[in-house]
């Protein structure tokens, strides 16, 4: 028992042993010292749940994590209806002129749609000497994530289209691509209000602890 329950029990005794029938004052003290031991052994346990709650919890989130990519990899697959429906064709290439609007512009037969942006990287993978001025992370029609890299020098606005998977769309998009990819979802997929739910309730998991 610790030390701070000890000294006020043992005040208690000599009081409760100070009264005129002994035997009755020495098992009341003793009753109390046996209550005061189950608080504590009940305490303990206590702590010993929350514990066990928090270790199962990092538990629960680290393979929440681990599987991160895998879970966006099936929500990619599963977003394809809404992506055929609100997606876009995203812009390939076009002319600018002097107000800043394109002209001739040609775009991507596929739909897409933007899941997140990122600092651009320092090239562009089909041709180094390239400047990248912007950085998105899309989803096909197909259900394929891309990077769409847009470079401009002064007057042709050009992009690449490059592949990628979900580990790195998470790795250099961060989970905003997998709670963007969950809103789009959520609004405009029908029919699937199991799957949205559950989705729903494993982002919060992770958003939550991701903060």
């Amino acid at each position: 028992m610790p030390d701070r329950y000890r000294g006020v029990l043992l005040l208690l005794q000599e009081h409760l042993l100070s009264l005129k029938n002994v035997n009755v004052a020495y098992v009341i003290a003793q009753n109390t010292v046996n209550t005061m031991d189950e608080i504590e052994t009940g305490f303990d346990r206590l702590m010993q749940k929350i514990d066990e709650l928090h270790t199962k919890e990092k538990s629960l989130t680290a393979s929440v994590k681990e599987n991160d990519a895998r879970l966006l990899k099936k929500m990619s697959k599963s977003a394809v209806p809404v992506v055929n429906v609100v997606g876009l064709n995203m812009l390939k290439m076009g002319k600018q002129d002097t107000k800043g609007e394109i002209y001739d512009p040609a775009y991507y037969p596929q739909k897409m749609i933007i899941l997140g942006k990122a600092d651009p990287a320092g090239f562009r993978p089909d041709n180094p000497t390239k400047e990248i001025t912007d950085q998105f992370c899309v989803l096909s029609e197909d259900g394929d994530f891309f990077e769409l890299m847009y470079s401009f020098d002064g007057f042709l606005t050009d992009s690449f289209l490059n592949p990628i998977d979900a580990r790195n769309a998470i790795d250099v998009y961060g989970y905003d691509v997998m709670f963007m990819l969950y809103r789009a979802m959520h609004d405009y997929l029908e029919g699937e209000e199991k799957l949205v739910g559950a989705l729903e309730t494993v982002l919060d998991y992770v958003f939550a602890r991701v903060k």
